[in-house]
């Protein structure tokens, strides 16, 4: 079977399409024929920096749309040949990937496999930020850095969904801000990069959401970005406001935030990672997504596709998110 490999950290040239063995499932696993794979940042940073990899060789790649093609001891609640989304824990850059059965979901009626593809990971985390972790209320206001990406275009859906007096943005660009501002945004902050090869932008928005709140702040502000941005958000939040980071994308210094940042307006700093839940509450996060999957089937939100490429163009993928262009979601299409 074709599988895209890391062999060696770098840039996207390193992405390479080789031939290996089908993957067989272990007792409590599932393989999958793979349809179509998503494309995430968490996947950049596998290929950049090792973010998650256990050894090299590694084949990146955390979630796919496709069907069953075998069960392993023990699995129950899907046939072979059933049309699955799938989140894994690497491995989803090929024709065949191996994934643990909590973690493959039966395609919710009236979702077809390139939709599903855009599933596993994307719309839980924005699920739970809005819900479980931010626990957004009807009348209080949301702050997303990233707005015009895969979590950011479903936040925005969602926090209005939930009755949001205000949804604001932050994006790096002007295009992006309109594509955020059509997909739930209010209002959307453009905070251009400070350097032209860094993933997160200028922390300089601070005074926007002020004033856009008439100096209140906001009551929920999620950060994936880290580093200086995560610091601004802090700094955005209202009285009694809440911060959930879910990521590093600035790859800086892990946040600390303590007593002196915390006491005097009573804020509260959570966290979150779909993949972390994924190995130590399997049933919290299937929970989860079954609310998130729900909501797409509904019609609550969606999450349109903007680029899809053929696996072996793995590498234009890449360049297109990591040149910091790109809105939506990003495919590779397998099958």
């Amino acid at each position: 079977m074709r599988a895209v490999q890391v062999q060696e950290y770098g840039g996207p040239e390193v992405l390479r399409t080789v031939e290996t063995e089908v993957p067989e499932p272990g007792p409590g696993q599932v393989s999958v024929d793979v349809a179509y794979t998503g494309v995430n940042f968490a996947d950049l940073k596998a290929r950049g920096e090792g973010y998650r990899v256990p050894s090299l060789p590694f084949v990146p790649g955390l979630e796919v749309s496709g069907r069953v093609r075998a069960l392993g001891e023990g699995v129950s609640g899907v046939e072979v040949g059933q049309e699955v989304a799938a989140l894994t824990n690497g491995g989803a850059y090929a024709d065949v990937v191996v994934a643990d059965a909590t973690t493959v979901f039966p395609l919710p009626s009236g979702v077809d496999l390139r939709t599903a593809a855009t599933l596993p990971t994307v719309l839980p985390t924005a699920y739970a930020l809005v819900h479980a972790v931010g626990r957004l209320q009807p009348g209080e206001t949301v702050l997303v850095q990233g707005a015009a990406g895969g979590v950011g275009t479903a936040v925005g859906q969602l926090a209005k969904a939930a009755r949001a007096s205000g949804v604001f943005g932050v994006v790096s660009g002007a295009a992006k801000a309109k594509y955020a501002l059509d997909h739930g945004y209010d209002d959307v902050f453009v905070a251009p990069s400070t350097n032209s090869t860094a993933s997160t932008v200028s922390a300089g928005f601070v005074d926007e959401v002020r004033a856009a709140t008439g100096g209140r702040g906001v009551d929920l502000a999620l950060d994936p970005v880290g580093g200086e941005t995560f610091r601004a958000s802090l700094a955005s939040l209202a009285v009694f406001g809440r911060l959930v980071s879910f990521g590093n994308a600035s790859s800086a210094e892990p946040w600390r935030v303590g007593q002196p940042e915390l006491y005097p307006t009573g804020l509260s700093v959570s966290g979150f990672s779909i993949l972390t839940l994924a190995q130590t509450a399997p049933d919290a996060l299937r929970a989860l997504t079954e609310k998130a999957f729900a909501a797409v089937a509904e019609g609550v939100v969606s999450l349109p596709v903007t680029a899809e490429f053929p696996l072996e163009e793995a590498s234009e993928a890449h360049r297109l998110m990591g040149g910091r262009t790109s809105t939506g979601k990003l495919l590779l299409r397998v099958a």
